[in-house]
């Protein structure tokens, strides 16, 4: 019988072992498998919460609620970084090339590094003396920041499009991070205040604001900040979740854009309503800029060389709020059979 159990246990050992090969290492089965993990956790918490407050998600809601996936963690599954301590450059232990989420406000200066958004995603912070969040959606590389008043925020464990959708721990309201919007719950259709965050190197962001706090690794969990939990999603052509308008993409999945949003007072049923535009990286890297119209203003989307992205400015130079993603996220958020939004790669 001992004979037996052991052989069985070397032949579970080895099948696991393959298909951990045949995936591309363990991060990568990890994701492969990811709704294995959900029989461990409660799917259910962020629109339960909802109806504890006599709030019936199905009829406060942007989206079909079948939409709104698991994405394996529950409900505070991944955690927001609520007290967030800072490293000044001399103490931080990430390198010049560690990219980073860069936020000036009133002169202050604060870089988020990815490498600590990976396994958090959300920061609750204050810059410049305005209370703020910091969000990144690891799956489709977005990056969202706004002014969050007297409220923090969480995330749900919950995905629209594969793409992060926040909480709003006031009332439970749901946000589809990318379109910085509420999409169930009391504040739905509310559209966040967002503020300018770029996407770039340690290094070259401290060449422009070297007296820049950098997010420490000093959270209060137990995280690997020096490795990327999701095997080769990066950069391979895996798009984990289900995702539409596909067919109206052009580059890969995962080919870096920018896109420029602005909703209007229109609230249709799983679509964006308003203005955008999408530059694609490797395009804008090349001819330098690109004027464009957006809701009625003429804005500029350049590359700027200093800190390797694209940035976006009004006709008086002020910066308009951007955010980086991958070539999937745009065209499943901002293009749909009604033909919103446009995509201007040049």
């Amino acid at each position: 019988m001992r004979k037996m159990t052991i052989g069985a246990l070397a032949a579970t050992t080895l099948l696991a072992t393959a298909a951990i090969a045949q995936a591309g290492g363990w991060e990568n089965f990890k994701l492969r498998y990811f709704s294995l993990t959900q029989i461990f956790h409660d799917q259910s918490r962020e629109l339960g919460d909802l109806r504890q407050q006599n709030v019936v998600p199905e009829d406060n809601s942007r989206i079909d609620l079948d939409q709104l996936l698991n994405g394996g963690p529950p409900k505070d599954g991944i955690p927001s970084i609520d007290d967030p301590q800072f490293d000044a450059a001399e103490a931080t232990p990430f390198q010049a090339e560690e990219t980073v989420i860069g936020v000036v406000i009133n002169g202050e200066a604060k870089a988020y590094p990815f490498n600590v958004m990976n396994w958090h995603e959300i920061v609750n912070d204050s810059v410049g003396g305005v209370p703020i969040t910091v969000s990144y959606c690891p799956l489709c590389d977005t990056i969202v920041a706004f002014e969050r008043g007297e409220t923090t925020f969480g995330v749900s464990g919950k995905l629209y499009q594969s793409c992060l959708v926040m909480y709003d721990r006031a009332d439970d309201t749901l946000y589809a991070q990318p379109w910085a919007t509420g999409v169930v719950g009391p504040k739905v259709n509310q559209i966040l205040d967002r503020v300018p965050a770029v996407k770039t190197s340690l290094g070259e962001w401290l060449a422009q604001y070297p007296d820049s706090q950098i997010l420490s690794t000093r959270t209060g969990y137990s995280r690997d900040y020096q490795g990327y939990p999701y095997g080769t999603y990066y950069t391979n052509d895996q798009i984990l979740f289900p995702v539409r308008n596909q067919e109206q993409r052009e580059r890969h999945p995962k080919a870096i854009v920018s896109y420029v949003w602005e909703a209007n007072d229109q609230t249709p049923h799983n679509q964006f309503s308003g203005d955008s535009h999408s530059f694609a990286h490797e395009a804008l890297a090349q001819i330098g800029s690109q004027e464009v119209q957006l809701a009625g203003q003429t804005i500029l989307a350049r590359w700027d060389p200093a800190l390797s992205t694209v940035v976006v400015e009004a006709a008086d130079g002020t910066v308009v709020p951007s955010t980086t993603a991958f070539a999937f996220v745009y065209p499943a958020f901002f293009t749909g059979d009604e033909g919103l939004g446009r995509a201007d790669e040049p």
